[in-house]
């Protein structure tokens, strides 16, 4: 297994120019000699850069051009369980945990190798077909009505399931981690070590994408933390490590580990990093004891600026934790503050965006409380990105703001937070409407991509590359607009490109869940509050949400039961 990445612009021109195909970093052969090529799918706006590579790489763009003798091109990650846009580029598409799925992979196409490949490149698609967590999207046709929306998607071969079903590994503690990655010689970007404690997340942030499509949460034994954190220390010479995780607070062990790997580790000077803090004076507390060795900003998520939004969005965070996580912060010494919000969404009002600058007043006020000789004044970073509804999600069927309507809220609180010691950043929303059609679209999009690349769009999560009136002629070049895809409402009954995708969450949890949201009612935490028959566990014998090992949440019987109502004001 070799690894490869997109050349950066000057780069590739200049491997244009000479002819010299994408090669690996570890041996320097070309790409389309391996037999296997695999892209991470992490955001949508990468999608442009997977065509890229493959035509740098001298494989074929099109996923019928390509012939036995081509690799066969696989992608995972988040963006996969909504994959329609990118189903004519690519030959299967990994859904779930991949530790498991690749040895599945690896093994059918060696036997399919070995017997002589039998039926050719359509043969060895059948075969992995049939492994759970593997979609192959050209044995699926979609039928569309007139007016546009998804009509049906129906499996045109035996082979093909019905709903392909993600996979779900129950034990982290025997998945393979890599212990011995490479080390870069230069400075990048995520320039440490970085341990999993846990995957999924049933906080059920209703805009989530990941806290649907990972569940139930899984942990890693403190024990097995802190062996691969002794080994990462060891064999790459980094100085931080960061204990990654969805909430990497909720983990059951984190005192523990923390402790033990600060007083470890800390005496080499490494230091411990977690991201993804909740807003309260536990997350502040833990964060104190992983900056003994150096002290970064402190990051919070509120997300919203009233208490009403964060009900709609069930956040989960309350004005007292915001500030007890404030107090808990400059009590300890903290001058360096950053604010997560999202501006766009569902039943947001002024009223809202008013709640944001409060809130920032109210770190301030609170700091000067705190002040004091030799006490530098506090500095914050408000950023605020644009609600994008992602499928699989409560607010799936929610449409995105307009450009206007979101340009205005920028500007709205643009011009209220222009406070001494706050600065304000914001995502550029055209890049945030682009993102929602492709969250939402269909196999349609497919020549909208192709146009758009050979229109020179690619890197265009940066703000540098992003070429937004390209985008716009692709998509007239083809008679679909953005809009249409991303600022529509959805209903219920309606066939999304993506319900034929199965991750185990029901669709009658997500409607009940939208119809809490529309209520402001909050729905608990299943690992510590009542099942929510979200229906991910319900099937799957050995998959429980798991606090620790041996700890495993109480679950009915499949088909025991309705799914539970929430109350509104039913928050912790």
């Amino acid at each position: 297994a070799e690894r490869v990445f997109a050349p950066w612009v000057d780069m590739e021109a200049l491997m244009r120019a000479a002819a010299v195909p994408l090669f690996t970093l570890e041996s320097w052969q070309p790409v389309r000699a391996f037999d296997l090529l695999g892209f991470s799918l992490q955001y949508e706006m990468s999608y442009t850069n997977v065509l890229n590579m493959l035509d740098l790489a001298g494989i074929p763009v099109w996923q019928r051009d390509r012939g036995d003798d081509d690799p066969l091109v696989i992608a995972g990650g988040p963006c996969a369980y909504n994959a329609e846009p990118l189903a004519d580029f690519v030959d299967l598409f990994v859904l779930g945990d991949g530790e498991e799925v690749i040895h599945d992979i690896l093994d059918r196409r060696i036997a399919w190798e070995d017997e002589g490949r039998p039926g050719g490149r359509a043969g060895l698609l059948e075969r992995l077909a049939a492994a759970e967590g593997v979609y192959v999207p050209s044995f699926y046709d979609v039928v569309y009505r007139p007016d546009g929306r998804v009509a049906a998607v129906q499996p045109n071969r035996a082979a093909a399931p019905p709903r392909p079903r993600r996979r779900i590994a129950a034990d982290l503690d025997r998945l393979d981690f890599p212990t011995k990655p490479v080390v870069p010689w230069t400075e990048v970007v995520f320039d440490r070590m970085m341990v999993e404690v846990f995957r999924g997340c049933t906080r059920g942030c209703r805009f989530c994408h990941a806290g649907m499509v990972y569940r139930p949460v899984r942990e890693r034994s403190p024990e097995k933390v802190k062996e691969l954190a002794r080994e990462l220390a060891r064999n790459t010479g980094h100085h931080e490590l960061s204990l990654v995780s969805l909430a990497t607070n909720d983990y059951g062990a984190v005192r523990e580990v923390l402790c033990d790997l600060a007083g470890e580790l800390g005496a080499q000077g490494v230091s411990l990093s977690l991201p993804s803090l909740r807003v309260d004076a536990y997350s502040v507390e833990l964060a104190e004891q992983v900056n003994r060795v150096r002290r970064s900003g402190l990051t919070l998520a509120p997300e919203a600026g009233t208490q009403r939004l964060r009900d709609v969005i069930n956040k989960g965070v309350t004005d007292a934790d915001y500030e007890q996580a404030l107090r808990a912060a400059f009590q300890a010494g903290w001058d360096q503050l950053k604010l997560y919000f999202m501006v766009g969404l569902p039943t947001e009002t002024d009223e809202d965006l008013d709640g944001i600058v409060d809130m920032t007043r109210r770190a301030l006020a609170i700091h000067r409380e705190y002040s004091g000789p030799g006490r530098r004044p506090l500095t914050v970073t408000v950023s605020t990105s644009c609600f994008v509804p992602k499928p699989h999600t409560p607010f799936q069927w929610e449409p995105q703001a307009p450009l206007p309507v979101l340009e205005r809220k920028q500007a709205y609180l643009k011009e209220r937070l222009r406070l001494r010691g706050v600065q304000y950043r914001w995502h550029d929303p055209r890049i945030s409407l682009l993102e929602a059609a492709l969250a939402r679209g269909d196999r349609r999009l497919a020549r909208v991509l192709f146009s758009a690349w050979r229109r020179g769009c690619k890197f265009d999560g940066w703000s540098e590359h992003f070429k937004y009136q390209e985008w716009l002629a692709a998509f007239r070049e083809e008679r679909l607009d953005p809009a249409w895809y991303a600022q529509r409402a959805l209903a219920y009954d309606e066939v999304l490109p993506w319900d034929h995708i199965d991750t185990g969450v029901r669709r009658e949890f997500l409607i009940a869940d939208h119809q809490a949201a529309l209520a402001a009612a909050v729905r608990g935490d299943c690992r510590w509050e009542r099942c929510g028959l979200c229906g991910v566990c319900l099937d799957r014998p050995g998959v429980r949400p798991r606090l620790k090992p041996g700890d495993r949440v109480k679950m009915p019987r499949p088909g025991s039961g309705r799914i539970l109502p929430v109350r509104a004001g039913d928050r912790r």
